[in-house]
Formats: structure tokens, sequence, C-alpha cells
């Protein structure tokens, strides 16, 4: 009951068309563009944790940091979240989500869909972890080509995962009419929801560039700079 009060509770459900799907759908692509420091991992961890409450299982890879600090991310957001919520037994429903998860790490240059693949399939062969939702933190958009971003997409689809990424900006970069940046320019296409995280004065909007809306009527959503978690804004 508790799980379902907490999804209940999460203002994410108001970027989803009803609060029973899912942000994003079976074999789509969503990425989160930020520059460096605003919040994407913490955001893409709070949809991580969102599927960990509803029983899915997400593997988080990482091109960037080890296994500790991807860890201690989740850590430090699920213990926010805890006391927002006020939440009792909260190690309990920590250590019931932790089978849930699997943090695998890249280096960036050795980093493809056939490598992914492989791995998922020596995982799903042993009957270790079979993941429903990915996360890809630190794929380098900068100097990307469309090629390893389309075979990625057509092994998400085959096997009817979701995959979020994060897309590093800049802040001397000018985006498209679309308000899409440079670095998504060329292959926003192969993504169904773009979030972007926008910076003002001490506000951080959470604004939908394509897909689901981050909007409910008047409700917008932003993250609490002190906490990085999401929360309305009225």
């Amino acid at each position: 009951m508790l799980k379902n009060d907490l999804i209940l509770r999460n203002p994410l459900r108001l970027m989803k068309n009803d609060e029973t799907e899912d942000t994003l759908p079976e074999g789509e692509f969503g990425a989160v563009l930020a520059r460096a420091g605003v919040g994407k991992t913490a955001l893409l961890v709070q949809l991580s944790l969102n599927s960990l409450l509803k029983g899915q299982n997400v593997l988080h890879i990482s091109l960037n940091d080890p296994v500790n600090k991807v860890n201690l991310w989740y850590e430090e957001v699920f213990k926010h979240i805890a006391r927002q919520y006020a939440v009792n037994q909260a190690d309990e429903l920590w250590e019931a989500l932790l089978p849930h998860r699997f943090i695998m790490t890249f280096r960036v240059e050795g980093f493809s869909a056939p490598k992914l693949e492989e791995r998922l399939t020596d995982l799903s062969e042993q009957n270790i972890f079979t993941p429903q939702m990915i996360i890809i933190d630190g794929f380098p958009f900068d100097n990307a080509n469309r090629t390893p971003l389309a075979e990625l997409k057509t092994l998400v689809k085959k096997n009817g995962y979701r995959a979020w990424f994060t897309v590093r900006t800049h802040r001397d970069e000018e985006p498209d009419p679309s308000g899409i940046t440079r670095q998504l320019s060329g292959v926003a296409d192969l993504f169904e929801v773009i979030i972007q995280l926008q910076p003002d004065g001490k506000k951080i909007h959470i604004n939908a560039l394509k897909g689901r809306e981050a909007n409910s009527g008047e409700t917008r959503l932003m993250l609490d700079p002190s906490t990085m978690l999401i929360i309305n804004n009225k």
C-alpha cells in the first residue's frame, strides 16, 4: 500500500496522459536536456524510482561515473523522498526496491548497441536481470552521429524496453525553432519525449519540448533546487 501511495503522490503522474500509464511507453526514447549541474541525473533517478515502486526492472547505464557514485545518487534522492512524504519503514522499502535495479558502467568509447545487447543477453540467460526501463547517462551527443542511436532504438523496440537519455547542453547555444538543442537536432525524430530543465533564478522549470505535456491545467512541474525533487508549481 505504501508503494501505491507514493506513486499517487508523485508529481510525475502529471507527465502522463492518465495515472495508469507510464511516462514513456515500450519501445520509445525519452531525453532530458540541461546544462551541467542543473539536475538531469536527479530527474532520471526519480523516473527510475517511480518505475521501481511499480515493481518494474530498471537498468541504469552510466558512461561517466562508477557504480558507487550512481548508487549514491539513488540513496540521496530516495532519502529526500522518504523525508518529504514521511515514509515509515523507509529502510525496508529501499531494500525491496534494490532487486529491481541494476547499475551497469561502460567506457564512452566502448558503448554500442551490440555490446549492450551482448551484456543484456548474458544477464537474461543466467536469470540475473531483464530490464523494462533503461537509463543511459552520459551518452556523447556532442560527437554523436545517427547510426549508434538508431541501432539503440532498434534494440529498444525489439525488446520492448523504454530508454531515457541525459543530454548535456551549453549556455551559449541557440536552439532550433522548436526549442530543440543542436545536440538533438539531427536525431530528434528518434525521440518521442524531450524534456528540458530550464533554470530561472532559484527555480528550475521542467518544460516538455516534445511528447507528453509536463502540465496539468495551471500546474507546472519544477525541480526543488535544495533537494532536486520534482514539485508542483501552481
